[in-house]
């Protein structure tokens, strides 16, 4: 299993192939239904959007409140076909990566392989484990759609699959 930070990552997505396994560090943005909706707007809207997408990695997660001690509570992925509507423009913008669970539609597939990013899929059911792999939570923006706001997290040693690579590749179906 190989091992990138996420400014290592961008610069391998071509090489990534459906299956393979990493361990990522650095700085993710969680986001998630209520979120992207928002992101979307203000795109569509030509207003800033309150973090860089350029180069961005989202993960489709709503974290838990954190217990008194730990930095974060559970942070499980959320099922990623809820985002598919956003999730080619948000590519467009320069969003590299995206994690999550469960399949993509048609659309952003063809929207990875157009922009050269990549899926990841992370293990459902694990939250409270993956938690420990966040070093750093903040929020980042919408702080009023409570669990939904964005947070920027920093991760060590994130483990994750790639489902869908930029070449088209896709764990989910056998003829990608």
């Amino acid at each position: 299993m190989k091992s990138y930070n996420v400014e290592q990552l961008i610069s391998k997505i071509p090489e990534l192939i459906a299956g393979d396994k990493i361990l990522l560090s650095g700085t993710v943005y969680t986001a998630r239904d209520a979120a992207h909706k928002r992101i979307c707007r203000l795109i569509e809207l030509n207003m800033p959007v309150p973090f860089e997408l350029k180069n961005a990695v989202i993960y489709y997660c709503g974290p838990c409140p954190a217990k008194p001690g730990d930095i974060i509570g559970s942070c499980g992925p959320t099922t990623s076909s809820r985002m598919d509507a956003c999730t080619p423009l948000m590519l467009s913008k320069g969003v590299k990566a995206l994690i999550g669970k469960g399949p993509r539609s048609k659309e952003v597939k063809g929207a990875l392989k157009e922009n050269g990013a990549v899926y990841f899929a992370a293990t459902g059911g694990v939250a409270a484990l993956l938690s420990k792999k966040v070093k750093k939570a903040e929020i980042a923006a919408f702080k009023e759609l409570g669990p939904e706001a964005v947070y920027k997290l920093e991760l060590t040693d994130f483990p994750l699959i790639v489902a869908c690579d930029a070449q088209g590749g896709n764990v989910y179906t056998r003829n990608s």
